[in-house]
């Protein structure tokens, strides 16, 4: 599985993003897709995740700003971001698992910043 993320950006305290992870094949087999990011000099945290049962899952401080969805007709999972603060400056991976084997797209930087 080959994930594209895409989105990130510059954006103004208090702004939005939405980010996107294109796969390669079809996210209805893939048992969970999600996002995780990466401060500098800070460990990679998991964001959020979705599972192709429908249910999801988030870091506990993002829940409210940050929603995660799915659109399996595009192969695309999505991360919308709002609110956005600078302590959510962190380059966003798209993850997903499936049947024991990770996948990691490459990083998009968000900076939130004025």
């Amino acid at each position: 599985v080959q994930l594209q993320a895409s989105g990130g950006g510059l954006v103004q305290p208090g702004g939005s993003l939405r980010l996107s992870c294109l796969a390669s094949t079809s996210i209805q087999s893939i048992s969970t897709m999600g996002w995780y990011r990466q401060a500098p000099e800070k460990q990679r945290e998991l964001v959020a995740y979705s599972t192709n049962g429908g249910s999801t899952n988030y870091k506990d401080s993002l829940k409210g700003r940050f929603t995660i969805s799915r659109d399996n007709s595009k192969n695309t999972v999505y991360l919308q971001m709002n609110n956005l603060q600078p302590e959510d400056t962190a380059v966003y991976y798209c993850h997903a698992r499936n049947w024991g084997r990770e996948y990691w797209g490459q990083g998009t930087q968000v900076t939130v910043s004025s």
